[in-house]
C-alpha cells in the first residue's frame, strides 16, 4: 500500500503534514462508483496551493456532481521529491493516495511563469509523459487554466487542453465530454474538446515563423479548432457555485482564513495590469449572499478571520455595509475581518480602521510610480495628495507601519521618476515623525515591470537585467532614509518572467531543457538558478532579447493573439497611445462606457449588485 510506504519516509522530510491528507472537510468519494476522475495539481508547495481560491471553488463544484470527483496534489518540496524518486513512489493525490496516472484528467493552475518547471517535474514524478505528443491512449488528459493560460504557447508542448477564462462552467462541460467520448481514440477526444467554448487544444494548430523570428502564420488543422478561442465568463456570481466548507489545512498556509470573493474583475484600468483586462467586467455578489456565506464558512471551518477577496475590495459597491455587518455579527466572538486590497486614499484607511479597531499592524498601499506624470502614463488614477492623506489618516489612527509598492522600469520612466519615489517616501517619513509618538516602520517594495499579454503595454520593451540592477543601485545610493527598508524583487527572476510571459511555442524546448538540467521551484530564490535557462536558450538558438528588449509593432502577430479576452486590440493600442500622451482613462463605473468591447464581445454586463 502506498500509504504504508509513505509512513516510512515522512519522518525524514520537512513539514510532513504537506503530504498526509485527511484534513477537515476533505472529500473522498467512492472511486469505483465515479465515471470521471480528476485531480487538481498545483505546481507549488501545499501552503501556497491551499491558499488558492480557484482550486477551492473547483474542488467543491466538481465533487458536488454525482458522476465526477476531484482530488488534490501539490508539488513536493525537493527533499520529498528526492525520496519519492529513490523509493519509487509516484506523485499521488491526498484523498485516495492513488497515483496521478490513474486519473482521467490532471488539471494544473498556471498562476506564475516561474512555476512551469514544477509542472514538468510533477508530471515526471507521476510517470506521465512530459510531452503531450508522447502520451498514449491510457494516459490522463493534462489540462491547465489560470491567468497564464491567456498566453498558453510556452506550455503548448506539455498541455493537452487549456481552459481560457472562468473555469466553473467549462470544467464541468469538459468532464462531461471526457465521459461521453471515452471509447474514442485520444486524437478524436482532443478534437472533441476543442468544440467546448473556452477550451484551446494546441496540438490542433501549426505555426510558421519569419526569418526575423516573428510569427508568419498560425494555422488551424481541423474544423473543430477555432481561429480564435473566446474566453469563458461567469456572468452572475450570485448564482455561481461557491465553497462554504473548504478543506481546512493541518499546517499554517499563506491565507489561513475564511475567504469571501466579494466580486470578480476590476475596471480601474491600470495599463500594466493583466488581471484588470482578463477578469473584466466587474461582477459583484450581493451583500446578503456574502453575509450568509460568511456564517456558513465560519461554522464549517472554525476560522477566526474573514478575508474579503477581490482585485480591489474597496470598490465593492456596498463595502461599508458589508464590513459593518460582518464586524458587528462576528467580532464579539473574536472573528476579525481582513481587507487584502486597499486603494491609496483616506476612504480605504477608514475601512481598515473599521476592521482593525484594536490591533493595528501594517497598512499596504501601491502608488506604483513616484511622479504624477508616470502615474498618469500607467493610468493609476491616484494623486500624491491621495497618498499623503491616506498615510496621514493611517498615522492618526495609530497604525504601526506602512508598506508601499512601486514598479521600476515602467514605460517612459526617467531618473526624475526614480527621484520621485525617494521624495515621496521622504514625505511620508516626515508625516510619520509629525503624527506619531514613535516612528512607524516604513517598508518599500520595488518590483521590476514585466509587460504582460492582453495589456496596453504588451507591445513595450522590458528593461534588461543590467538596467534593472542600475535602477536598484540608484535607489539604494540616493534613498538612504532612517527606519525605511527598501526591498527589491530579484532582477534575474523578473527577466525570466518577461521572457516566458510573452513567449511563443518555441520556448517549450527551453523550459524542457532547463528542467532536465535541474530547474524546479524557480519562484523560490534559494532554488532558482538562471544558468539552467541561459544554457537552454543558447542550446535552442533563441535570443532572450528577442522576447524581452524589443518593441513590438501593431502589425506583428503576437503569440497570444488568437486568445479573445473580450477586450479589443484596438482599445489596448489606443490605451497605449494615451499612455504616451499622458492621458488618463476613467473607470466606466463612474463615467460611463469607455468602449473596451468586453460587454458586447462576451455578452455579459457590468453587474453591481452589492446593495441587493
Amino acid at each position: 500500500m502506498l500509504e504504508d510506504r509513505l509512513r516510512r519516509i515522512l519522518p525524514l522530510v520537512s513539514k510532513p503534514a504537506r503530504y498526509t491528507g485527511h484534513e477537515l472537510n476533505m472529500i473522498r468519494k467512492p472511486w469505483n462508483e465515479i465515471q470521471v476522475r480528476m485531480v487538481f495539481a498545483f505546481p507549488d508547495v501545499y501552503e501556497v496551493g491551499m491558499s488558492h481560491l480557484g482550486g477551492k471553488i473547483l474542488y467543491g463544484l466538481i465533487n458536488e456532481h454525482p458522476d465526477f470527483l476531484m482530488e488534490r496534489a501539490f508539488a513536493p518540496w525537493p527533499d520529498m521529491g528526492k525520496l519519492m524518486r529513490e523509493k519509487n513512489i509516484p506523485l499521488y493525490s491526498l484523498e485516495s493516495f492513488r497515483p496521478l496516472k490513474e486519473f482521467d484528467v490532471v488539471g494544473f493552475s498556471l498562476q506564475y511563469e516561474l512555476t512551469y518547471s514544477n509542472v514538468l517535474n510533477m508530471l515526471d514524478l507521476a510517470d506521465i509523459p512530459v510531452l503531450a505528443r508522447e502520451r498514449g491512449e491510457k494516459d490522463p488528459f493534462i489540462i491547465a487554466g489560470g491567468p497564464n493560460a491567456f498566453n498558453p504557447e510556452p506550455m503548448a508542448d506539455f498541455i493537452d487542453a487549456f481552459i481560457i477564462g472562468d473555469g466553473e462552467d467549462v470544467v464541468i462541460e469538459l468532464l462531461k465530454n471526457v465521459r461521453h467520448n471515452r471509447a474514442n481514440s485520444r486524437s478524436e477526444r482532443l478534437r472533441s474538446l476543442a468544440n467546448i467554448h473556452g477550451v484551446y487544444v494546441p496540438a490542433l494548430y501549426r505555426l510558421a515563423y519569419q526569418k526575423d523570428g516573428t510569427i508568419a502564420e498560425r494555422k488551424s488543422l481541423f474544423p473543430e479548432a477555432p481561429v480564435r478561442v473566446k474566453r469563458a465568463v461567469v456572468s452572475d456570481l450570485d448564482s455561481a457555485f461557491y465553497p462554504v466548507n473548504p478543506v481546512v489545512p493541518y499546517l499554517g498556509v499563506i491565507h489561513d482564513r475564511a475567504v469571501l470573493e466579494v466580486m470578480r474583475g476590476c475596471q480601474r484600468g491600470c495599463r500594466f495590469c493583466q488581471a484588470g483586462i482578463i477578469y473584466r467586467p466587474v461582477r459583484e455578489r450581493s451583500a446578503g449572499n456574502l453575509k450568509q456565506m460568511a456564517r456558513d464558512t465560519l461554522c464549517s471551518t472554525g476560522f477566526d478571520e474573514i478575508s474579503l477577496a477581490s482585485l480591489s475590495t474597496a470598490d465593492y459597491s456596498a463595502i461599508d455595509d458589508l464590513i459593518k455587518s460582518l464586524v458587528d455579527e462576528h467580532g464579539p466572538r473574536g472573528t476579525g475581518v481582513a481587507l487584502p486590497s486597499l486603494r491609496a486614499d483616506a476612504f480605504s484607511v477608514g475601512l481598515a480602521q473599521e476592521v482593525q479597531r484594536v490591533r493595528k499592524t501594517t497598512l499596504t498601499f501601491a502608488p506604483e510610480a513616484g511622479t504624477q506624470r508616470l502615474r498618469d502614463v500607467i493610468n493609476k488614477n491616484v494623486t500624491e495628495e491621495d497618498i499623503l492623506s491616506a498615510c496621514t489618516a493611517a498615522f492618526d489612527a495609530g497604525w504601526l507601519g506602512i508598506k508601499l509598492y512601486f514598479m521600476l522600469g515602467l514605460p517612459t520612466e526617467t531618473e526624475e521618476d526614480l527621484d520621485g519615489i525617494i521624495d515621496l517616501v521622504k514625505k511620508i517619513k516626515r508625516l510619520a515623525g509629525e503624527r506619531c509618538k514613535r516612528s512607524p516602520k516604513i517598508h518599500v517594495g520595488l518590483a521590476f515591470f514585466v509587460p504582460k499579454p492582453h495589456t496596453p503595454f504588451q507591445w513595450e520593451p522590458q528593461a534588461s537585467q543590467d538596467e534593472m540592477e542600475e535602477k536598484k543601485k540608484y535607489i539604494l545610493a540616493n534613498g538612504r532614509i532612517k527606519n525605511v527598508k527598501f526591498d527589491f524583487h530579484h532582477s534575474a527572476t523578473s527577466y525570466l518572467e518577461g521572457i516566458i510571459a510573452r513567449g511563443d511555442r518555441r520556448l517549450g524546448q527551453v523550459i524542457l531543457s532547463a528542467w532536465r538540467r535541474g530547474a524546479h521551484f524557480d519562484s523560490w530564490r534559494e532554488h532558482f538558478n538562471p544558468k539552467y535557462y541561459n544554457d537552454a536558450m543558447e542550446e535552442a538558438g533563441l535570443d532572450p532579447d528577442f522576447y524581452v528588449s524589443r518593441k513590438r509593432g501593431w502589425d506583428e502577430i503576437l503569440p497570444w493573439d488568437f486568445v479573445d479576452s473580450g477586450v479589443s486590440a484596438d482599445f489596448l493600442w489606443e490605451e497605449r497611445e494615451r499612455a504616451y500622451r499622458g492621458e488618463v482613462t476613467p473607470d466606466c463605473r463612474e463615467e460611463g462606457c469607455q468602449d473596451c468591447g468586453i460587454c458586447s464581445n462576451l455578452g455579459v454586463d457590468l453587474d453591481l449588485k452589492g446593495g441587493h
